[in-house]
């Protein structure tokens, strides 16, 4: 049939009157097997235990495919198994509503439809259905019809690489292929009588990317997460009460807007080193370092009482006798976490002798995983690979820069991991200036959250950006699912097509 004479083409759930419509497509679908069609019974069968299951698409008002299938617990067939047992011996007393897999029974285009993309419709049917009953995938037997020709020199396992490789052409094969199917496992002896496969059958399967386990517990994790960036204006503060008074403000401001993360800058508390002018930059700072455990707590307090997550940007901490550039997750259920500045700039060492961290790590939140590199840090890659590796959704990354070059370097650095790393990136610093503390007098930002640049996202890559130089406050919602859908089906996967053959990166 072409194109130009279809009228119309419905996709439709299957009704036992439509049985000899559909045996009559069967067995033109099945020329080479002519018994191989379902009986009446059967088809009852199936449409009475699952309805949704079974669906046929119409050219014109007449029947051209169909798709059948079922639910199993697929713990039960996973190592091996045959056509006949997966089907409970033709009776599909194997369906189970409390399955965890969609299993294709049999999709069938009638020979004068091929060609329309009818099967793909079907395909996208099942996957849909999939995703809404909440199953792992979906999983088959799927027939390798020209094998014959070449089970005198290759097993299967070669057969099936060389049509991965498009050295030989199977019409069933790549079909699934290109439907994002992969094989899993070689299956002898499925299908009693399918000669042209030497009864062999490649296990394909396709994984339902949003599927959650199902668990005891009610928290469930968010797939719309609303970050809120503070471009903090730098200005002279009297106390650390004055100080935190503006950090509450804004924490009320971004949690107005029910957002998810309150992100602080880097060093957002420099100005209270206004007060330690007399000492030297060294002393001055770690005076400074003697108020961020009060800090941390109140930041925790402010966490729980607006029920937002706060990532508290650094501050400088001292332990046993060393100056770290830190910071602390406080998450809204009231827990902690500390994390470091792995990489200090020339100026931090040479000014106030100030350490590098040894700490990387991915923390979980109830708006899933997130990475927080500071500043200098996200200059360098393998930080952000090693954070994607560990299964990271959002990089949140505090800086403080002084000249538009600095931030430069922050915000196209920032940018490239969120492409590379198949990520949503935030960063958000300090604007103003601090004429009374040495070391901290000028700062220059622009605050922004930063997505992979495929279709699903916006063309240059940009989320959202602030003002330049302005005190704001920045809002945007990220979805996370956007993210597994890049990660399975982008146009390129930057995760997925690393070389892991010629290198390799991993935490010492």
């Amino acid at each position: 049939m072409n194109l130009n004479e279809i009228d119309n083409i419905e996709l439709k759930y299957l009704d036992i009157k439509d049985y000899q419509e559909l045996k009559d497509l069967m067995i033109a679908s099945y020329q080479t097997m002519p018994n191989a069609y379902w009986k009446e019974h059967q088809i009852e069968s199936l449409v009475k235990k699952f309805p949704e299951g079974q669906v046929v698409i119409s050219v014109n008002g007449i029947l051209a495919g169909c798709a059948l299938s079922i639910i199993v617990d697929f713990e039960k067939y996973e190592s091996s198994h045959t056509y006949k047992e997966i089907t409970a011996d033709y009776t599909f007393d194997s369906h189970t509503k409390n399955g965890n897999m969609l299993y294709g029974i049999d999709i069938f285009i009638k020979p004068e439809f091929r060609g329309l993309r009818l099967g793909r419709r079907l395909y996208d049917y099942r996957k849909d259905l999939c995703e809404k009953l909440n199953l792992k995938g979906i999983a088959f037997g799927g027939r390798i019809p020209n094998y014959h020709k070449y089970s005198d020199k290759l097993t299967p396992k070669q057969y099936i690489e060389k049509v991965r490789a498009k050295e030989i052409h199977d019409p069933v094969l790549n079909f699934q292929i290109s439907n994002d199917f992969h094989p899993t496992k070689i299956l002898k002896g499925y299908l009693e009588g399918d000669i042209a496969s030497n009864e062999f059958a490649v296990l394909l399967e396709w994984n339902n990317i949003y599927y959650d386990k199902p668990g005891k517990k009610a928290l469930t994790t968010k797939r719309v997460v609303r970050l809120g960036l503070i471009q903090w204006q730098m200005r002279p503060y009297n106390s650390i009460e004055t100080l935190m008074q503006q950090v509450e403000f804004f924490v009320d401001a971004v949690s107005g807007y029910r957002s998810d993360f309150a992100l602080f800058p880097e060093f957002f508390n420099a100005p209270l080193m206004a007060q330690n002018n007399h000492l030297s930059e060294p002393e001055a700072i770690r005076e400074l370092a003697k108020h961020t455990s009060a800090i941390t707590r109140k930041f925790s307090e402010l966490a729980i009482s607006y029920n937002i997550n706060i990532i508290s940007g650094s501050m400088p901490e001292v332990i046993s006798g060393k100056l770290f550039n830190a910071g602390y997750l406080c998450r809204r259920d009231g827990t902690t976490d500390r994390y470091e500045k792995i990489h200090v700039t020339p100026d931090e060492a040479k000014v106030w002798g100030m350490k590098g961290g040894n700490k990387l790590k991915v923390f979980d939140t109830d708006c899933g995983k997130i990475g927080i590199l500071i500043c200098y840090d996200s200059e360098f890659p393998e930080l952000g690979r090693l954070l994607a590796d560990e299964g990271m959704n959002i990089l949140f990354i505090p800086f403080l820069t002084d000249t538009q070059n600095g931030y430069s370097r922050v915000r196209n650095c920032a940018q490239a991991r969120a492409i590379e790393n198949e990520c949503y990136v935030a960063i958000a610093g300090s604007v103003g200036n601090l004429p009374n503390v040495h070391n901290m007098d000028i700062q220059f930002a622009q605050s922004m959250v930063f997505t992979p640049c495929d279709f699903a996202f916006p063309t240059n890559g940009i989320k959202a950006e602030a003002t330049p130089n302005t005190e704001m406050i920045l809002i945007a919602d990220v979805d996370l699912d956007l993210l597994k859908e890049l990660n399975e089906f982008g146009s390129v996967r930057n995760l997925k097509d690393r070389r892991k053959d010629i290198f390799d990166l991993r935490k010492l």
